[in-house]
């Protein structure tokens, strides 16, 4: 597939890094430690005073480091000097209820600026920061709560009266409720434990000098949902700040005058480690949009706020594209010189539309929530290849391996092999384990690499390219079929906004493929298209790899941060239990 090539708007900066095999030749993640001040007096390593403190009483004090948009259409500017202040009056008022370094400090609340004044303030108090997505019920909280003992929870009123309330009795580590006032406090005034935030803030002191904080301190817990089984909590330490500040300039490009959007909810690993962390240490202006998806809003955000960086998830560029190009004719979109995209790899598909688009490719990447940073990407120095997750950062050492039954792992050398991805060990936002799962955490490991349980293949250029997950792949009739190769080839045909594939078992092939396809608006669920996406599918793939069935639906199930949900299809498929669907956005096929 034709890559497309790297260059720059007239008018734009150099990349940060304008050439990616020289840097990883001098690259050492001791020199990307010393990009960050630490704590003054030698003090070690902490995340809050890299992302706040260090601008807030220096030249950028009044430059803004968040700008909100609330649902209701106003706009909130909070300079670093002010972000610093309110995140050392939360961090004085965590230490006024008696909560000590090391305590779990849950957030549930909705993007706004005060949900990251309780991530960074935690952070500065030396407290562990576990972020929740809003739109979770009241079964899965209570659940991530209580593995990870949580001591204190910052929520809205309204969240609370529908989602902790219900279960309030259970969370047993739990003694105290920070209520963000959104109109609802006089319905939980006087519940357990409840404070209202506003009064604990305006009683704190305006200034909090941080303790001796050392780079392997626990700081953020993120929950991951296994297929099966209960969350997992993994564990990220202070040092994994180098990486975020890393990973911001070198694989996103970001510069200082920047004003960059992640579309990211902080309930989720990117929205914490890319919405909060990575760009406020690169001290630009992040945007904070409280409303949900809406494509009409999106792109006047872009031209209104001069976007330049853009981060976004694949879910959502497929919404675009199914939106209609038209819609963003009319908007000014020249300030935008960086666009990417995370959460599930990117279709060939979107990534050239993103060109048609905005002039611009999206440049797609790779990491996961145990990995805490980016690992693999398409960045600002490389042609993109679309359909590739790109090419390892500097510091990063990854490879396609084979691991046996006996455990032992053989490195794949020659280009176009599937093996699974792997990495070694040693980057500073690998996670440190998963919260009371040692020997969970211990089979993540094997022959000296960490295995991502991700399939992928690596060309003769270094270039690496997604398959699918473990226990996605298809076999069927001696062939290993990743589900990412059929649905981008799907996704070419005109009628198909969406598709995802499983394997189903067969008495002869051992597996056939079936997709699921959600259409574009203007085309109906006719026997007729079923019947020419077959063919089209068949004529693109061949008969070994393409599907044997399709089925039209209405939408497809996904995670809330825009994951496709396979093994829930293939559970509906095969009648089996559904498992953990705490995760799940509303509706299905």
């Amino acid at each position: 597939m034709d890559a497309i090539p790297k260059r720059r708007r007239p008018g734009q900066p150099e990349p940060n890094m304008p050439d990616l095999a020289a840097a990883r030749r001098s690259f050492t993640w001791d020199e990307a430690r010393r990009w960050l001040d630490g704590l003054p007096g030698g003090g070690g390593l902490n995340i809050a005073h890299e992302a706040v403190d260090r601008h807030a009483h220096g030249p950028r004090a009044g430059h803004v480091a968040i700008r909100w948009l609330a649902r209701g259409g106003a706009i909130e500017d909070v300079t670093y000097a002010e972000l610093a202040e309110r995140t050392s009056r939360f961090a004085g008022a965590l230490a006024a209820l008696g909560v000590g370094r090391g305590d779990v400090v849950f957030g549930l609340a909705h993007r706004t600026p005060a949900l990251h004044v309780a991530a960074l303030g935690t952070l500065k108090h030396r407290a562990v920061f576990a972020p929740l997505f809003s739109a979770f019920g009241p079964e899965p909280i209570a659940a991530r709560m209580t593995i990870g003992r949580g001591r204190v929870l910052v929520t809205t009123a309204s969240l609370y009266e529908k989602k902790v309330a219900p279960v309030r009795e259970r969370l047993t580590t739990l003694e105290h409720v920070l209520v963000i006032d959104d109109g609802r406090w006089p319905a939980v005034a006087g519940a357990p434990g409840v404070h209202r935030l506003d009064d604990l803030l305006a009683a704190a002191p305006p200034t909090y000098g941080i303790g001796p904080t050392d780079p392997e301190d626990l700081a953020l817990l993120h929950f991951t949902s296994g297929t099966t089984g209960k969350p997992k909590g993994a564990m990220h330490v202070h040092a994994a700040v180098i990486a975020h500040h890393a990973t911001g300039r070198l694989a996103l490009d970001l510069h200082a005058d920047d004003v960059f959007w992640c579309t990211a909810d902080p309930g989720w690993v990117t929205g914490t480690s890319y919405g909060i962390i990575s760009p406020l240490t690169c001290g630009v202006t992040v945007v904070v949009d409280e409303a949900e998806f809406a494509a009409d809003r999106w792109y006047r955000i872009l031209a209104e706020q001069r976007v330049t960086v853009w981060y976004t998830a694949p879910t959502a560029i497929r919404m675009l594209m199914k939106a209609g190009a038209g819609m963003a004719a009319g908007a000014d979109l020249s300030a935008l010189r960086f666009t990417a995209s995370v959460g599930e790899p990117l279709n060939p598909e979107g990534v050239r539309w993103g060109q048609e688009v905005f002039g611009l490719p999206f440049h797609d990447n790779w990491w996961q929530s145990e990995t805490g940073g980016i690992m693999i990407g398409n960045v600002a120095a490389l042609d993109v290849r679309p359909g590739s997750m790109g090419q390892p950062l500097p510091g990063v050492e990854a490879g396609i391996v084979r691991v046996a039954d006996d455990g032992t792992v053989t490195e794949i050398t020659e280009p176009g092999v599937d093996g699974e991805l792997a990495l070694r060990p040693g980057w500073p936002s690998m996670f440190r384990g998963y919260l009371g799962e040692e020997a969970r955490y211990r089979a993540c490991f094997a022959g000296g690499w960490y295995r991502t349980g991700d399939l992928a293949r690596r060309d003769a250029d270094g270039y690496y390219w997604f398959v699918g997950r473990a226990d996605d792949v298809i076999k069927s009739s001696g062939h290993l079929i990743g589900p990412f190769e059929v649905e981008s080839a799907l996704l070419e045909h005109p009628a198909v906004a969406e598709a995802a594939v499983i394997g189903l078992p067969h008495p002869v092939a051992g597996e056939v493929v079936k997709a699921y396809v959600a259409l574009r608006p203007g085309h109906e669920p006719t026997e007729a298209l079923r019947s020419e996406l077959l063919g089209f599918a068949r004529k693109r793939l061949g008969p070994a790899v393409a599907p044997r069935e399709i089925e039209l639906v209405r939408e497809l199930p996904r995670t809330r941060s825009g994951k496709l949900m396979r093994r829930l299809l293939k559970a509906r498929a095969l009648g089996l239990p559904e498992g953990d669907t705490s995760t799940l956005e509303g509706g299905g096929a």
